[in-house]
């Protein structure tokens, strides 16, 4: 216990741990100074293209033969309408992550690092907490597709027509459906892990190949498709209403998922200022145009209510006589699965290591292995983790429990923006004015709190006039916040229209989850309330900022509502 602890109550001691807040470390060009005593860093071995690859690799999997067909059931050929809102959407998003991404220091991290040092340090490990569920539930389900894929394939050759239901597709089955064996799905881990473990540039080469393999065969699903679509079925193109497509874009959303694995590359980066941004909002771009092609596709091809909800793009063009594209479609469902899964290890991994260096998780996870340059231990836990779970368990029965970490770090990411252009950059590099601050978050929450009664409104069937009230109470919240604030501009990347986007976002993305399953929002409060009992017992104590007061003698906590302050050390 350090001195500044001592003849306080064990709350009292939690609340200044949860409430300090990590300071900027100086910066000399892309070098960082002061990070930690001896603290190894990555290798900076991703170019702009290798970061863009990266983003549409996490992005883009086999949900684009399947999504756009399936809720195009839903929506009609308007699906195109709901994928474009959903895009517009996670653009709002992408550009707040662009600027902190340009802003804050090019370390690993992504929304934990952006709320470590904008809010506090307990909120910064809720959103680790949150967004970790999502990865590991999220790898298990996806490589036990892939095993299926690839189970697909083989099938077609007499040779391996018969296969064992150990290797699936799906699994056999034990206990009654307890028990769900695929052994195919922890080989496919082990591989994507070796490559992980070689070397960042290694895993950029496998992703890239796969995701231009990706791209490539959607470009000639695209263009084949062009050519045999009729125009007559493009009418009506809204045959079950508005509601019906904003039904969908709630849907397709999560389809563009992944562009935050590029901010979590940054310290990969060789010039992280520039490209960071860059490749957020280019890899989105390029997700929505793919999805967008593939839905003109798909609804312009065959009549809307004719199509498979299995395997749509499969089935339009069997229809049209094409029945090679099939076998196109399932490769590149194999490579979109493929650079899916290996994003996300990556992304785990690296936040493990953030995680490790600031002391809220063992130490262990932070060794960076010194001639790959990769953090071997955390990347081999996350396989590990996910091999587990993809042996044993048909984990896809758990996503919809998914979703809540990811709209919970999108929310805070678009907070951090709002709160930190408050104050001038320079102001900022040193200390926070909490007073200043406290009503911007105390409006923040609001706007957040509103959006999901609006959302609970639209879910529920209530009379439109009760959402449209709440958005007048949000609107009539908002006028402080533009009449008694100023705004500074960052001297990077810089998101149009602050506060006014990033508070749109917050809105759309609390509206979203609304629409999640029930399930999912008792997910949120069991889970927040277990990371909050993990780092009393843990993290408080074994935080680097607590160590470094230790180490030093004094504390320069500040408790001040939602954060604390710290003083330089001389």
């Amino acid at each position: 216990m350090t001195d500044s602890r001592r003849g306080m109550t064990w709350w009292s001691g939690f609340q200044q741990a949860a409430l300090r807040a990590k300071v900027i470390p100086p910066r000399e060009g892309d070098d960082l100074k002061g990070v930690g005593d001896g603290e190894a860093l990555l290798e900076r071995k991703l170019d702009l293209w290798d970061l863009i690859l990266l983003g549409i690799g996490a992005s883009i999997g086999a949900g684009i033969f399947v999504v756009t067909g399936a809720v195009a059931q839903d929506t009609g050929p308007g699906v195109l309408v709901s994928f474009m809102l959903a895009g517009a959407a996670c653009i709002l998003n992408a550009l707040c992550y662009a600027e902190l991404s340009s802003r804050f220091p090019a370390l690993v991290g992504g929304a934990y690092l952006y709320s470590y040092f904008t809010f506090n340090e307990l909120t910064a490990f809720l959103v680790f907490v949150h967004l970790m569920l999502d990865y590991h539930i999220g790898a298990a389900s996806i490589i036990r597709s892939l095993a299926s894929y690839i189970v697909t394939l083989l099938k077609l050759i007499p040779a391996f027509s018969v296969i064992p239901t150990f290797f699936g597709p799906g699994g056999h089955e034990l206990l009654g459906g307890w028990l769900s064996i695929n052994f195919l799905a922890p080989v496919l881990l082990i591989i994507l892990t070796a490559i992980l473990c070689q070397g960042v540039r290694e895993s950029a080469v496998v992703n890239g190949i796969m995701t231009i393999t990706k791209i490539a065969i959607v470009f000639l699903v695209i263009v084949a498709g062009s050519l045999e679509i009729d125009v007559s079925n493009w009418s009506p193109f809204a045959p079950f209403g508005l509601p019906a497509i904003i039904q969908g874009a709630t849907v397709v959303f999560f389809a563009y998922v992944g562009f935050d694995a590029v901010a979590n590359s940054a310290e990969e980066s060789k010039n992280p200022q520039r490209d960071l941004p860059t490749a957020i909002i280019a890899s989105v771009l390029c997700c929505a145009g793919l999805y967008v092609g593939v839905c003109l596709v798909v609804t312009g091809m065959v009549p809307y209510y004719e199509l498979d909800s299995a395997a749509p793009l499969a089935s339009a063009f069997i229809k049209k006589g094409l029945t090679f594209f099939t076998i196109l479609i399932g490769v590149g469902a194999v490579a979109g699965l493929t650079t899916t899964v290996l994003v996300g290890l990556y992304v785990q991994s690296r936040l493990y290591l953030g995680l490790g260096r600031d002391g809220l998780l063992p130490m262990i996870f932070a060794k960076v292995n010194p001639q790959h340059h990769t953090p071997v231990t955390a990347q081999i836990w996350v396989g590990v983790v996910a091999g587990v779970m993809a042996t044993l368990f048909d984990v896809s029965h758990l996503s919809h429990i998914l979703s809540v970490g990811t709209l919970t770090g999108y929310s805070v990411v678009c907070a951090c923006v709002v709160v930190l252009r408050t104050l001038p950059e320079e102001q900022y590099q040193g200390s926070k004015d909490a007073k200043k601050t406290q009503g911007v978050i105390g409006f923040i929450m609001v706007t957040a709190i509103l959006g999901f009664s609006i959302g609970l409104c639209y879910r529920f069937g209530a009379h439109p006039a009760y959402g449209l009230g709440l958005l007048l109470v949000e609107l009539l919240f908002a006028v402080p916040m533009y009449t008694h604030q100023k705004y500074y501009e960052p001297s990077g990347f810089s998101c149009p229209a602050v506060p006014t986007l990033p508070l749109i976002s917050i809105l759309v993305n609390m509206f979203l989850f609304a629409q999640l399953h029930m399930e999912a929002w008792i997910r949120f409060v069991v889970v927040s309330a277990l990371a909050v009992i993990f780092y009393g017992m843990y993290g408080q104590f074994n935080s680097r900022i607590e160590t470094r007061i230790a180490r030093v003698g004094f504390s320069a906590v500040h408790e001040a509502s939602f954060m604390c302050l710290y003083s330089k050390e001389a």
